[in-house]
């Protein structure tokens, strides 16, 4: 995996966390901002999922090759899903979803790390 890119999704994902929590504060709903913050997050994850795929299915050699497309999926998956639960019925807590989701993504992402350092 690219470091730089693994970087730059942890801090993303840490700070759209800090922007749900915000949110959560000033108790207003998750609205279009947040949805639009959410799809750049997205889009830094999907950009990592498809160069991570592309390697391990040309030949990188992992321990836990399933393990790790597992995580794989899990950390491109939580995100649209956390969003879909906080936007269903709009309150003041749809900012912390989306923030625990944020979290979930960068754990996965930090574990993605873990697993493919120990291939190398």
């Amino acid at each position: 995996m690219i470091d730089a890119l693994e970087i730059l999704v942890l801090v993303a994902t840490g700070a759209l966390a800090v922007f749900g929590v915000v949110l959560t504060i000033l108790n207003r709903p998750p609205d279009r901002t947040m949805r639009l913050a959410v799809g750049a997050v997205e889009v830094l994850l999907v950009v990592q999922a498809a160069i991570a795929a592309v390697r391990v299915f040309s030949g990188t050699a992992l321990p836990e090759t399933q393990t790790f497309l597992i995580y794989l999926v899990v950390s491109v998956c939580v995100l649209p899903i956390a969003t879909q639960f906080a936007t269903a019925e709009p309150t003041r807590w749809g900012g912390t979803v989306i923030a625990v989701g944020a979290i979930a993504t960068a754990v996965a992402v930090w574990r993605l790390q873990g697993l493919w350092l120990a291939g190398a």
